[in-house]
């Protein structure tokens, strides 16, 4: 992530029972305050609403630079959308953020008649979204929202991987019309856009970070690290492996993925979603609209009539197979069939 000179830095808040108290260290891909702060500093009109959730997505660094401009209605997620909307309707530019599953899901509703039906211009920064907060169990666990946000007319899904991809992506959608979900992790994804050439990220394109013949390997959000480690393991016995960061869902590169899997003849989609509904879906619909059909697609992700499990969650994408280990397995799978 570029620099941002002269926004300070969040305080670690007190208390020594759960892991706010390290959440400033631990977050380091929570940038979205520190951009939304700098790109605040050049546009009057962008405002931050938070769902109490200051900490837990790090929009506190907006609200120490810009406290005026930055609003708490408490947990109060559907409230907070439509609020939103008419902010926007007066000339506004209103980012929202909150756990994905109480915006993503319980707000869906709000999303689609007050934002999308309308057009209004709203950004929501939907983090811990899949199954990232773990210990808290499915009403915490977000895996059909990509699903419900890919089929409302006039949104736009952006999933970024890590601190970069969030910031090219905060920017490269400041000007999109009608409303944008950007998916987030939990703060403390892997650093992949880092380094790569800048401008490696771009708004709409599915990004090619590996070349391979023998299998294309579509991921994004937490698998794309996840991914990339499994072909550098997969190279070590001589198969080569495309990899392939699927960030935006919609408007979705079904092209890019389309020529890739065409040559290989083999697709991998890795999600920290239910394997309907969400990328595995939307590449499978852009095989057949291509005439692809004859491609074998094997798909990573929640088993579509099961709910998580609770637990670390960690543990969790080691148990569904959407760790680097998982993925080499699944694609060593298919690579042999």
């Amino acid at each position: 992530m570029a620099e941002l000179e002269g926004i300070e830095v969040a305080p670690v808040p007190g208390g020594k029972s759960w892991d706010l108290a390290r959440m400033a260290q631990l977050s380091q891909s929570f940038v979205a305050g520190k951009v939304l702060a700098a790109m605040a500093d050049e546009d009057p009109d962008i405002v931050v609403i938070s769902a109490d959730m200051k900490f837990s997505n790090m929009t506190v660094d907006f609200e120490r630079v810009h406290p005026e401009r930055f609003i708490n209605v408490g947990i109060s997620e559907q409230h907070m959308v439509s609020m939103a909307a008419g902010m926007a309707s007066v000339g506004m530019k209103p980012y929202v953020g909150a756990f994905a599953p109480f915006v993503g899901l319980l707000a869906g509703e709000q999303i689609r008649t007050d934002l999308a039906y309308p057009g209004m211009p709203v950004r929501i920064l939907a983090h811990h979204a899949g199954i990232a907060i773990g210990f808290y169990g499915t009403s915490h666990h977000a895996t059909e929202d990509l699903g419900l946000m890919r089929s409302i007319a006039n949104m736009t899904v952006v999933c970024p991987c890590d601190a970069t991809a969030t910031e090219a992506a905060l920017r490269q959608t400041a000007d999109l019309p009608g409303p944008v979900y950007f998916r987030l992790g939990r703060g403390r994804d892997v650093d992949v856009y880092d380094a790569l050439p800048a401008g490696k990220w771009r708004f709409g394109e599915a990004a090619v970070l590996r070349e391979g013949e023998d299998l294309t390997i579509v991921a994004n959000g937490i698998t794309v690290s996840a991914a990339l480690e499994a072909a550098g393991k997969l190279a070590g016995d001589h198969y080569e492996v495309s990899v392939i960061d699927a960030h935006t869902v919609r408007p979705f590169d079904g092209t890019t993925i389309a020529a890739y899997a065409g040559r290989s003849g083999k697709l991998l989609v890795a999600e920290e979603h239910n394997v309907v509904g969400g990328v595995a879906s939307a590449c499978a619909e852009a095989l057949v609209e291509h005439g692809l059909a004859d491609v074998k697609l094997e798909r990573i992700g929640m088993p579509a009539d099961e709910y998580s499990l609770i637990g670390p969650p960690t543990h969790l994408y080691r148990h569904y197979g959407m760790d680097a280990a998982g993925i080499e397995t699944k694609a060593r799978e298919l690579l042999a069939a």
